[in-house]
């Protein structure tokens, strides 16, 4: 069944329905989550702030790792944020901090996208010139690989006028509609925000703010408590090639695949999330001094042995026993080997 969705198609098949519902249904337990894990999920928001922050400023190329995004935002000095790795960084939290802790008094509306725009490039100073302004140059989508290497994506709306009126329409669209499911019209609003590219820079780390912004304001509060923007950095050549094929087709084009890939991610998190709240009742078996570990490696993402025995008071065989029962029990996993092996939250 073929439907319209503001001036896109989108095949509105069983499997997406059933996504859908699949996605509500877990939604629907939601508040009787909140009743009953507080503190967990206080943790949790923790981790996956993080993990939010690192991966949606990765997928555009900086370099810093989950831990090196933490030690900087524990250790912020405004005055000495120079290196533009550790200036986006610094924008998305703040952007990030601020629709999770505001997003009903944020508004779908010209000002307030230029505002969190202005407010994600804050820190960044090679784009003061154009922040919380829609673009005056063209800006193709461009992919950045590790291996260093860009590739253009597709092409974007023509900035000026017509930058400013496809922005228009979209915005009263999103006011407007009054029929189409919510997660269809967030995912559609971020499809055509990412094709219309708005700002000169940005778009892309925006874009995954404003997923955020949208699934909150129409009541989907758990997202903030696990990372979207760490599934679609894992499955970025996807990301890129569902974009890529629909945007092929512009104007007017089929966004289906684009509309089940969002979807699926969305899954994807429930799936991770609903994993985590269940290793809850695993944690409340441990022993006192398992707990502690677990809670110092719960704060300190990629810490060492040394560093969890030297901080906890703990000696060094007792924490190695440790380690290995919280490893057998999934509720950390350890990365590297010899005395580079770290440890992190699952």
């Amino acid at each position: 069944m073929n439907k319209n969705v503001y001036n896109l198609k989108l095949e509105l098949s069983w499997s997406l329905l059933k996504i859908i519902s699949q996605i509500d249904r877990f939604d629907a337990s939601w508040s009787s989550v909140e009743k009953t894990e507080g503190q967990s999920l206080k943790q949790l928001k923790s981790i996956a702030t993080i993990q939010s922050i690192g991966a949606s400023t990765r997928i555009e190329g900086s370099k810093m790792t989950d831990k090196e995004v933490e030690i900087l935002l524990n250790n912020i000095d405004i005055s000495k944020i120079e290196n533009r790795d550790a200036q986006e960084v610094m924008g998305y939290s703040n952007v990030h901090d601020l629709i999770t802790h505001s997003y009903n008094e944020i508004e779908i509306s010209k000002n307030d996208i230029q505002n969190l725009h202005n407010q994600l490039l804050k820190f960044s100073e090679k784009d003061q010139w154009h922040r919380g302004k829609y673009k005056q140059l063209e800006n193709a989508v461009e992919a950045n690989f590790p291996d260093g290497t860009r590739q253009i994506i597709f092409k974007t709306t023509p900035p000026g006028l017509q930058t400013q009126q496809a922005m228009e329409q979209l915005i009263n669209w999103y006011h407007n509609e009054k029929e189409v499911h919510p997660l269809i019209i967030t995912a559609a609003f971020v499809y055509e925000f990412l094709s219309i590219h708005p700002f000169q820079d940005g778009n892309g780390r925006l874009s995954r703010l404003l997923t955020t912004l949208l699934l909150m304001k129409n009541g989907y509060l758990w997202i903030q408590y696990i990372s979207f923007e760490h599934e679609i950095e894992n499955n970025k050549k996807n990301y890129y090639r569902n974009l890529r094929n629909c945007q092929a087709q512009r104007p007017n084009e089929n966004i289906s695949d684009w509309i089940e890939f969002f979807f699926q991610a969305l899954i994807n998190v429930q799936i991770k999330l609903q994993r985590k709240l269940d290793k809850t009742g695993v944690v409340t078996t441990l022993t006192p001094k398992e707990k502690q570990v677990y809670s110092f490696i719960k704060i300190h993402y990629g810490t060492k042995s040394g560093e969890i025995s030297k901080k906890n008071g703990i000696p060094i065989s007792t924490i190695k026993r440790i380690l290995k029962t919280l490893t057998e029990k999934e509720l950390i996993q350890k990365f590297g080997k010899g005395a580079g092996t770290s440890y992190g939250i699952k």
